[in-house]
């Protein structure tokens, strides 16, 4: 009797560890719907059964210590390209199988859902990984990124001087002062050239000198930064 039960309880631990076993091999796929504070994780394996669905803060760390279980072998981890989707993809991808796809391709497939939620997406987006529905986007490194996020605020500078400069001919127009074709170095001369001895007029536009000129300051230290980025040398004509 006793030599019986020792055979049934290793038969039930060898298959326990066999389950096991085939459990950690088994492939797991897993669909992040990112939002501002919190991102729905959901992870299915390669028979599409859910294993395990989360909420965690949307922060690459905080993804990264949740999906790093050994437990799951991970063929690929899907991320909807949106707005947080570059920064968590550089902070994700240097551990993780993590694949950041076009939003518009799938559409159709998420709509069709049940009961549209963030959990209810981020099955989704699991399955969507698991069967291969899906079309890739490149995502750009950190660098591109600072580099195109430099560009933009120089651009919005350089617009909002130029906004400032066309207020100013716009304002001297209406007192029969016209500016006339002038470039961006003369231009405050040229304004101050206009309204000498208009105390009440030079006092109106003063103050709008000033923003373009910090403007045009801010535009200048940001160009001098993009040069520097680039590597290039710009030559004394150039």
């Amino acid at each position: 009797m006793l030599r019986f039960e020792l055979m049934v309880k290793r038969g039930l631990h060898a298959r326990s560890h066999k389950h096991q076993k085939e459990k950690r091999s088994m492939k797991h796929y897993a669909g992040l719907d990112v939002a501002v504070k919190e991102t729905a994780i959901c992870i299915v394996d390669e028979t599409g059964k859910i294993c395990r669905e989360m909420k965690v803060e949307s922060h690459p760390e905080d993804l990264v210590r949740v999906l790093s279980d050994p437990a799951g072998a991970f063929e690929r981890i899907g991320l909807e390209a949106g707005p947080l989707s570059q920064w968590l993809f550089s902070g994700l991808a240097e551990a993780l199988p993590v694949v950041c796809f076009e939003t518009r391709h799938t559409k159709a497939f998420l709509e069709a859902q049940p009961n549209k939620s963030d959990r209810i997406d981020a099955r989704g987006i699991a399955q969507m990984m698991r069967v291969n529905l899906f079309r890739p986007v490149h995502v750009k490194t950190l660098t591109s990124q600072k580099r195109r996020a430099l560009l933009m605020a120089r651009k919005l500078l350089q617009d909002k001087a130029i906004a400032i400069e066309n207020d100013i001919r716009g304002l001297l127009r209406n007192f029969g002062l016209k500016v006339g074709m002038v470039g961006a170095v003369k231009f405050e001369h040229r304004i101050r050239e206009l309204t000498e001895g208009m105390p009440d007029l030079a006092e109106i536009v003063e103050p709008l000198l000033e923003a373009r000129s910090k403007l045009r300051e801010n535009f200048a230290a940001l160009t001098a930064s993009f040069w520097r980025s680039s590597g290039i040398t710009r030559s004394a004509g150039g």
